[in-house]
């Protein structure tokens, strides 16, 4: 076995990898890398041995040959926003933050392509593709922290996912480190390229596990020059399905379709101190937004023939807009004002949204002891946002039956941000033995020494050896 160097042991870190990116760039001072130790949440909450902040794929490379040589713990950090605890060095790892890897390095307008370091914020990839009338499909919240290595290493998927896809439909390539040191650049290959194993692909989703995501390229799409934004409200969660149906029937420029309930809505003017869109809200809203070559008129039409609608808000012009995606987007916030959440990014077959979310008030209600539900999500994919504040960070009663409730009807626990620590024990009922194995095996190959993110989405000594 290598031997490992003591993980409390500041002074032999510094003289590890200070030779390497700088002495300032090794961070060992408690309140220093404290920022680096918890994430969004504030429920997963670790102690780094130190924070190693590389400049270039040259330095992440030796970084991680120093590492596997030593048998030293890496986590891969960009901007911290996950909500799994993939991200953050619970069991007093290396953090490696790529913030300083923070450059777009082409955009290519004639190409449809765009190639960032990892570090790079998806805000900063957005802007640079609006600078050239392009855009980026991949879009959410937290654009202005989440950097695009972050995303690719959760395929994150965001708010216009019903008409883009995911980051991996968007991605043309990776440059990569793997644990050893050896550096892949898989950005400036062609689109058509056809040969052997696709690696990019399988970096992408994969929480860090596998290799260091150093640069992506992605691709990008014409600006829309019509858009428009509307607020719907619902008055029954019966009639989530049929609106689905109908917008994507009848709405075919549609980008966003994102749900929120009532309560969420309700806590969001009230800790945000905006405007509510209605005299009286619904039962859940629905932000949603269309863009094509031509006015959208017909929305509105199609629209109002939806079943269950009560409302409509509408809006064309830009404080208008602001407003409407000020209410969905904060609700992280506006929930973190609240109280520390118990959070899951869950997503079942459309036709039984309505079930999940009925099952799941009932659950939080009757689980008394000043639990509160806030949910919201992606309407269009059956996904949504389980947020329960009012817990304890440690209980688990609850986590377990909302669990049982999504697996029951077919669902997903990770339709978003990934498995990171939080899931890991419920792998076995999301995924086969064979499939697990499959991962495991891979990762061995890739990782033999479990330098990169041990304990996130297959843990050391368990999943990986009882698979």
């Amino acid at each position: 076995m290598v031997a490992r160097v003591p993980v409390t042991d500041a002074d032999a870190l510094r003289g590890l990898f200070a030779p390497i990116v700088g002495a300032e760039h090794v961070l060992t001072d408690r309140d220093t890398v404290a920022g680096y130790s918890v994430d969004w949440t504030g429920r997963f909450v670790g102690a780094a041995a130190a924070v190693v902040r590389p400049g270039t794929v040259d330095e992440v490379s030796r970084i991680l040959a120093v590492c596997a040589r030593e048998g030293i713990a890496l986590v891969p950090q960009g901007g911290n926003t996950g909500l799994v605890g993939g991200s953050v060095p619970l069991d007093g790892e290396v953090v490696l933050s790529l913030r300083r890897m923070r450059s777009v390095r082409l955009v290519d307008a004639a190409g449809g392509r765009l190639v960032a370091e990892a570090g790079t914020t998806v805000g900063e990839v957005q802007r640079a593709a609006a600078g050239v009338g392009m855009s980026y499909g991949v879009d959410l919240a937290s654009r202005d922290a989440a950097t695009i290595g972050g995303t690719v290493a959760t395929d994150a998927g965001g708010v216009r996912t019903v008409r883009y896809g995911r980051t991996r439909a968007q991605l043309l390539g990776c440059e990569v480190v793997l644990a050893d040191g050896s550096v892949i650049d898989l950005t400036d290959r062609p689109e058509r390229d056809e040969v052997g194993y696709d690696l990019s692909n399988l970096v992408c989703g994969s929480e860090g596990t596998l290799a260091v995501v150093t640069k992506v390229a992605v691709r990008l799409r014409r600006t829309f020059p019509y858009r428009v934004t509307v607020m719907v409200g619902l008055q029954e969660l019966g009639d989530l399905a049929g609106f689905v149906a109908t917008v994507r029937e009848n709405v075919p420029p549609v980008e966003v379709v994102e749900v929120m309930s009532r309560q969420s809505v309700e806590l969001v003017l009230r800790e945000c101190d905006l405007a509510s869109p209605f005299a009286d809200l619904p039962r859940c809203l629905v932000l949603l937004e269309a863009a094509d070559w031509s006015d959208p008129v017909d929305v509105l039409r199609a629209l109002s023939s939806c079943p269950g609608v009560s409302e409509m808000a509408v809006a064309t012009d830009g404080p208008r807009r602001r407003l409407l995606w000020q209410i969905r987007e904060l609700h992280t916030e506006a929930i973190a004002r609240v109280g520390v959440a118990h959070k899951w990014d869950v997503a079942v077959p459309l036709d039984h949204l309505a079930d999940l979310l009925d099952e799941a008030e009932h659950l939080v209600a009757a689980h008394g002891a000043g639990a509160r539900l806030w949910w919201f999500g992606h309407l269009a994919e059956g996904a949504v946002h389980l947020n329960v504040t009012g817990l304890p960070p440690e209980a688990t009663e609850l986590d377990e039956r909302l669990a049982d409730a999504v697996l029951r009807r077919g669902g997903t626990l990770c339709a978003e941000h990934g498995v990171g620590r939080a899931k890991v024990r419920w792998l076995r009922q999301a995924r086969t033995v064979e499939e697990i194995r499959a991962w495991s095996l891979v990762k061995r190959a890739l990782d033999p020494v479990r330098v990169l993110n041990p304990g996130v989405l297959i843990p050391a000594g368990g999943t990986e050896a009882s698979a």
